[in-house]
Protein backbone atom coordinates (compact mmCIF):
# COMPACT_ATOMS: atom_id res chain seq x y z
CA UNK A 1 0.00 0.00 0.00
CA UNK A 2 1.57 3.37 -1.00
CA UNK A 3 2.34 5.82 1.77
CA UNK A 4 0.50 9.09 1.68
CA UNK A 5 2.54 12.29 1.67
CA UNK A 6 1.44 14.21 4.72
CA UNK A 7 3.86 17.10 4.45
CA UNK A 8 2.48 20.57 3.95
CA UNK A 9 4.65 23.39 2.67
CA UNK A 10 4.31 27.08 3.48
CA UNK A 11 6.09 30.12 2.07
CA UNK A 12 7.46 32.56 4.63
CA UNK A 13 8.38 36.03 3.38
CA UNK A 14 10.58 37.80 5.91
CA UNK A 15 10.92 41.59 6.27
CA UNK A 16 10.37 42.56 2.64
CA UNK A 17 9.72 46.11 3.78
CA UNK A 18 10.23 49.49 2.13
CA UNK A 19 13.25 50.54 4.21
CA UNK A 20 15.30 47.73 2.64
CA UNK A 21 14.64 48.98 -0.90
CA UNK A 22 16.55 51.61 -2.90
CA UNK A 23 14.89 54.72 -1.47
CA UNK A 24 14.52 53.32 2.05
CA UNK A 25 16.49 54.10 5.19
CA UNK A 26 18.54 50.87 5.10
CA UNK A 27 18.83 49.71 1.45
CA UNK A 28 20.23 46.27 0.76
CA UNK A 29 22.27 45.12 -2.19
CA UNK A 30 20.10 43.44 -4.85
CA UNK A 31 16.91 43.83 -2.81
CA UNK A 32 14.81 44.61 -5.89
CA UNK A 33 16.02 41.46 -7.67
CA UNK A 34 15.47 39.35 -4.55
CA UNK A 35 11.93 40.72 -4.21
CA UNK A 36 11.20 39.82 -7.85
CA UNK A 37 12.26 36.24 -7.16
CA UNK A 38 10.13 36.19 -3.98
CA UNK A 39 7.24 37.55 -6.03
CA UNK A 40 7.45 34.48 -8.29
CA UNK A 41 7.29 32.15 -5.29
CA UNK A 42 4.36 34.13 -3.90
CA UNK A 43 2.44 34.01 -7.20
CA UNK A 44 2.90 30.24 -7.38
CA UNK A 45 1.67 29.72 -3.82
CA UNK A 46 -1.37 31.92 -4.38
CA UNK A 47 -2.25 30.17 -7.63
CA UNK A 48 -2.00 26.76 -5.98
CA UNK A 49 -3.63 27.59 -2.64
CA UNK A 50 -0.49 27.04 -0.55
CA UNK A 51 -0.08 28.84 2.77
CA UNK A 52 1.78 32.15 2.73
CA UNK A 53 2.94 33.93 5.87
CA UNK A 54 4.43 37.43 5.87
CA UNK A 55 6.73 38.58 8.65
CA UNK A 56 7.01 42.29 9.36
CA UNK A 57 9.57 43.78 11.71
CA UNK A 58 8.46 46.85 13.66
CA UNK A 59 10.86 48.65 15.92
CA UNK A 60 9.43 49.98 19.15
CA UNK A 61 12.05 52.72 19.27
CA UNK A 62 11.10 56.11 17.86
CA UNK A 63 14.72 56.75 16.82
CA UNK A 64 15.16 53.38 15.07
CA UNK A 65 17.33 53.65 11.93
CA UNK A 66 14.76 51.58 9.98
CA UNK A 67 11.36 49.89 10.41
CA UNK A 68 10.17 52.58 12.83
CA UNK A 69 6.56 51.90 13.68
CA UNK A 70 4.10 54.12 11.81
CA UNK A 71 6.51 54.99 8.99
CA UNK A 72 6.15 54.09 5.32
CA UNK A 73 9.57 52.42 5.54
CA UNK A 74 8.14 49.80 7.89
CA UNK A 75 5.35 48.84 5.48
CA UNK A 76 5.60 45.62 3.48
CA UNK A 77 6.75 46.42 -0.06
CA UNK A 78 3.94 46.60 -2.60
CA UNK A 79 5.58 43.94 -4.81
CA UNK A 80 4.72 41.31 -2.17
CA UNK A 81 1.81 42.95 -0.34
CA UNK A 82 -0.18 40.50 1.75
CA UNK A 83 -3.66 39.54 0.62
CA UNK A 84 -6.50 39.51 3.11
CA UNK A 85 -6.24 35.77 3.77
CA UNK A 86 -2.46 35.83 4.33
CA UNK A 87 -1.37 36.28 7.94
CA UNK A 88 1.18 38.94 8.87
CA UNK A 89 3.31 38.09 11.87
CA UNK A 90 4.61 41.27 13.51
CA UNK A 91 7.90 40.91 15.33
CA UNK A 92 10.30 43.16 17.17
CA UNK A 93 13.10 40.59 17.47
CA UNK A 94 15.48 39.16 14.87
CA UNK A 95 14.04 35.65 15.18
CA UNK A 96 10.52 35.53 13.73
CA UNK A 97 9.50 32.86 16.24
CA UNK A 98 10.54 34.82 19.35
CA UNK A 99 7.56 36.38 21.15
CA UNK A 100 5.23 35.81 18.17
CA UNK A 101 2.46 33.39 17.26
CA UNK A 102 4.38 31.98 14.26
CA UNK A 103 5.00 28.52 15.71
CA UNK A 104 1.36 28.12 16.79
CA UNK A 105 0.16 29.25 13.36
CA UNK A 106 2.40 26.78 11.51
CA UNK A 107 1.36 23.92 13.76
CA UNK A 108 -2.34 24.80 13.43
CA UNK A 109 -1.95 24.68 9.64
CA UNK A 110 -0.07 21.35 9.92
CA UNK A 111 2.92 22.78 8.06
CA UNK A 112 6.01 20.57 8.03
CA UNK A 113 8.16 22.28 5.40
CA UNK A 114 9.09 25.95 4.93
CA UNK A 115 10.28 27.83 1.87
CA UNK A 116 12.01 30.91 3.31
CA UNK A 117 12.73 34.16 1.44
CA UNK A 118 13.41 37.76 2.43
CA UNK A 119 15.92 39.84 4.30
CA UNK A 120 18.53 40.15 5.70
CA UNK A 121 20.46 36.97 4.87
CA UNK A 122 22.81 37.36 7.84
CA UNK A 123 20.20 38.31 10.43
CA UNK A 124 16.50 37.47 10.23
CA UNK A 125 16.80 34.79 7.54
CA UNK A 126 19.59 33.10 9.47
CA UNK A 127 17.80 33.30 12.84
CA UNK A 128 14.42 32.16 11.49
CA UNK A 129 15.90 29.24 9.55
CA UNK A 130 17.92 27.94 12.49
CA UNK A 131 14.94 28.23 14.84
CA UNK A 132 12.60 26.56 12.35
CA UNK A 133 15.01 23.66 11.95
CA UNK A 134 15.32 23.35 15.73
CA UNK A 135 11.50 23.17 15.92
CA UNK A 136 11.57 20.26 13.46
CA UNK A 137 10.56 21.96 10.22
CA UNK A 138 12.20 20.94 6.98
CA UNK A 139 13.63 24.20 5.60
CA UNK A 140 14.47 25.42 2.12
CA UNK A 141 16.02 28.86 1.74
CA UNK A 142 15.41 30.38 -1.70
CA UNK A 143 18.77 32.12 -1.64
CA UNK A 144 18.28 34.39 -4.63
CA UNK A 145 15.12 35.70 -2.92
CA UNK A 146 17.25 36.96 -0.03
CA UNK A 147 19.36 40.08 0.27
CA UNK A 148 21.88 41.65 2.62
CA UNK A 149 24.42 44.46 2.74
CA UNK A 150 28.12 45.05 3.23
CA UNK A 151 29.32 44.47 6.78
CA UNK A 152 32.35 45.76 8.62
CA UNK A 153 34.50 43.76 11.02
CA UNK A 154 37.70 45.05 12.65
CA UNK A 155 38.20 47.62 9.93
CA UNK A 156 37.57 45.20 7.08
CA UNK A 157 34.57 45.67 4.82
CA UNK A 158 32.98 42.38 3.87
CA UNK A 159 31.05 42.76 0.59
CA UNK A 160 27.37 41.82 0.66
CA UNK A 161 27.82 38.95 -1.80
CA UNK A 162 30.40 37.35 0.52
CA UNK A 163 28.22 37.93 3.59
CA UNK A 164 25.35 36.24 1.74
CA UNK A 165 27.55 33.35 0.57
CA UNK A 166 28.96 32.73 4.05
CA UNK A 167 25.54 32.63 5.69
CA UNK A 168 23.98 30.47 2.98
CA UNK A 169 26.92 28.08 3.24
CA UNK A 170 26.51 27.84 7.02
CA UNK A 171 22.75 27.30 6.81
CA UNK A 172 23.23 24.71 4.08
CA UNK A 173 25.64 22.75 6.24
CA UNK A 174 23.07 21.67 8.81
CA UNK A 175 19.86 23.74 8.84
CA UNK A 176 18.35 24.00 5.37
CA UNK A 177 18.52 23.09 1.75
CA UNK A 178 19.80 26.17 -0.11
CA UNK A 179 18.23 26.50 -3.56
CA UNK A 180 17.50 29.08 -6.20
CA UNK A 181 13.92 30.32 -6.36
CA UNK A 182 13.40 28.29 -9.52
CA UNK A 183 14.60 25.13 -7.78
CA UNK A 184 12.49 25.95 -4.70
CA UNK A 185 9.40 26.15 -6.93
CA UNK A 186 9.80 22.43 -7.57
CA UNK A 187 9.32 21.86 -3.84
CA UNK A 188 6.02 23.70 -4.11
CA UNK A 189 4.69 21.47 -6.90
Amino acid sequence: MPTQNTSRTALILVDLQNDYFEKGNWPLQNQEQAAQKAQGLLAHCRKNGLPVIHIQHLSGKADAPFFAQGTSGAEIHNSVSPQENEPVIVKSEINGFKNTELLDLLRAQRVTKLIIAGSMSHMCIDALTRAASDYGFECVVAEDSCATRDLEFKGTTVPAELVHAAFMSALGFAYAEILSSEEALRHLE
